[in-house]
């Protein structure tokens, strides 16, 4: 479970700040501890930051105290690549589909390897301004995973420059115009233009890091003994008339600070004029300053002059409680450093104008588990305490069914005993239903030659006889049962197996039918097919013999074979 405790954590190119906040019933926050922390390398070149990251972070927080827990953390702005978008009015369930296909076009990288959110932001009527902020997917995760293994959780993950904004437009909302905010980095300077509820961001490449990158090359050093030299002699000369220092390496450092300074101003310039006329912006009447490189003495001064507007330093603390424990000397010394992470903790307390987040869709995946673990410790209670009350009821009615067996099993002996007593008279009484069924099946065969003539008879047609019925005899197949012949509508005894038996298969018949009654063969050949619809005859039965008559003869003759469906055992 989340405490009150808010932490928040800036990891910058150079150094990293992170600081912690307890929630106040005003709505606000109070920052209670803080540590600010440098990496100790060199922004420009490709190191391995993680295990920097994860040293100096563990360090800190030991350092100051600061216990672990739930973080909310913001990342470079130039790692992150934004877009500001215009949209054409839509219906607001089609926003996102419009924006994912946006994002597909904008974003630099393939949308699945990227992280990305996007944020609806004010914009001229009839219009949609959006957002967009997408960063790498093994960037984040790269940051991630150092923070975890620091011992902090990832709770959220947001962009500094947007912190920044967030921050300035709570301690600063009264503000009418055009601000904007130069967050001077190490290794780059995030612009953010405030207008009325309008936002727009710019990161431009030149920095502290820059002047170190000059002093280096103005005298030979490495990037470490450069950074130190920056740190002791470095301000804004200038330039002109004006009086040089005494001491010749400030004097050199200082040129240097200003030449990066001059083309930090071209950059600004630059912006602002793409402002206003690809955003339709007006021109800032105030500049506000804050980060590392922001407090080189005569910076304000130098902006001031060259941009000719007012410059001020951003007071992150304006509207943010400060604790007793904290000194006012200790927090002026590092406010210009802390206006990320309070944007940061101002996002757990409050509704902010952005709010992006950019997590990994891991931790998000991992987060989503956590929040479902009370229901889930709940449902494992719950199911230990079924199998326990099943096993309660299983150990039950296991005592149960051996009582019941132990009965049953004393009332089995018993039928038992009655089994051997009965199995004489059952033998007896089987032997009894055998000879039954063989006077049945005897009673059916004597039966089953009257049944098959009545058969024939029923079918003869009006004016013709029989003259003569010859049986067929044959030997019956010793691996097959021979049912007698069946007569309609009654149920025929099967005749058991018998050796060598003899079987009537077949019937030659032979008749005569009155010319006058029998005018053509036609009734003969009915009369056949009468017989083969017949249950007791196949379709084989044929017509063997059907002489023409003579001029003179008064009767028509007929001999038919008839092919027995069921043979019948003799």
């Amino acid at each position: 479970m989340k405490s009150d405790r808010i932490l928040a954590l800036d990891i910058g190119a150079s150094g990293l700040k992170i600081a912690e906040f307890l929630p106040l019933k005003s709505g606000g926050v109070e920052l209670v501890n803080y540590a600010i922390a440098s990496l100790g390398i060199d922004p420009q070149h490709e190191e391995d930051r993680s295990r920097y990251i994860v040293t100096t972070l563990r360090e800190a927080m030991r350092e100051r105290n600061i216990k672990p827990g739930f973080a909310l953390i913001s990342v470079s702005g130039q790692s992150v690549f934004s877009r500001f978008v215009k949209l054409p009015p839509v219906e607001p369930e089609k926003v996102f589909q419009i924006v994912q296909y946006e994002a597909q076009q904008n974003v630099p990288f393939p949308i699945d390897e990227v992280v990305w959110d996007y944020q609806l932001v004010g914009g001229q009527e009839g219009e949609l301004d959006v957002m967009l902020a997408a960063i790498k997917g093994e960037i984040i995760e790269e940051l991630t995973d150092c923070v975890e293994f620091a011992g902090l959780v990832t709770d959220l993950v947001d962009v500094a420059p947007m912190a920044v904004y967030n921050a300035m437009r709570y301690n600063y909302g009264d503000l009418a115009g055009c601000t904007l905010v130069v967050d001077m980095g190490a290794r780059s300077t995030d612009l953010v233009f405030v207008e009325e509820a309008r936002v727009f961001s710019r990161s431009i490449p030149v920095a502290g890091n820059a002047i170190t990158q000059q002093i280096m090359r103005e005298f030979d050093l490495s990037f470490h003994d450069a950074e130190e030299m920056k740190k002791a002699h470095a301000f804004v000369a200038w330039g002109g008339a004006y009086e040089t220092p005494q001491s010749e390496v400030a004097d050199k450092v200082s040129k240097c600070v200003r030449t990066v300074m001059t083309r930090m101003h071209a950059e600004i310039n630059r912006s602002i004029n793409f402002y206003r006329s690809q955003q339709n912006g007006r021109a800032p009447g105030l500049v506000l300053l804050t980060g590392g490189t922001s407090i080189i003495p005569y910076t304000d001064t130098f902006l001031r002059d060259k941009l000719q507007v007012d410059v001020d330093y951003l007071n992150p603390f304006k509207n943010v409680a400060v604790s007793n424990a904290i000194s006012a000397d200790e927090i002026g010394r590092s406010a210009h450093l802390l206006s990320e992470v309070v944007g940061l903790a101002l996002r757990r307390v409050l509704s902010c104008p952005i709010e992006l987040n950019l997590m990994p869709p891991r931790i998000m995946a991992e987060k989503a588990f956590h929040r479902k673990e009370p229901l889930l410790l709940v449902s494992m209670i719950c199911l230990i305490l079924s199998v326990v009350v099943w096993c309660g009821y299983f150990f039950k009615m296991t005592g149960l069914r051996s009582e019941r067996r132990a009965k049953v099993q004393s009332r089995v002996t018993e039928l038992e005993a009655i089994e051997r007593r009965m199995t004489v008279p059952e033998r007896e009484a089987a032997d009894v239903r055998n000879q039954i069924d063989q006077l049945h099946g005897l009673l059916d065969r004597r039966t089953a030659w009257v049944s098959v003539l009545s058969e024939v008879r029923g079918f003869l047609p009006e004016g013709m006889w029989l003259t003569s019925i010859v049986p067929q005899i044959e030997d019956q197949k010793a691996e097959e049962d021979i049912p007698v012949a069946r007569g309609r509508g009654r149920p025929q005894p099967v005749i058991q197996k018998e050796e060598g038996p003899k079987v009537l298969s077949k019937i030659e018949i032979s008749g005569l039918g009155y010319i006058d009654k029998i005018e053509s063969a036609n009734p003969i050949l009915a009369f056949r097919d009468s017989l083969r619809q017949s249950d007791f005859f196949s379709e084989e039965t044929e017509i063997r013999w059907q002489p023409a008559p003579g001029p003179d003869d008064v009767v028509r003759e007929f001999k038919i074979l008839l092919v027995l469906a069921e043979p019948i055992a003799l």
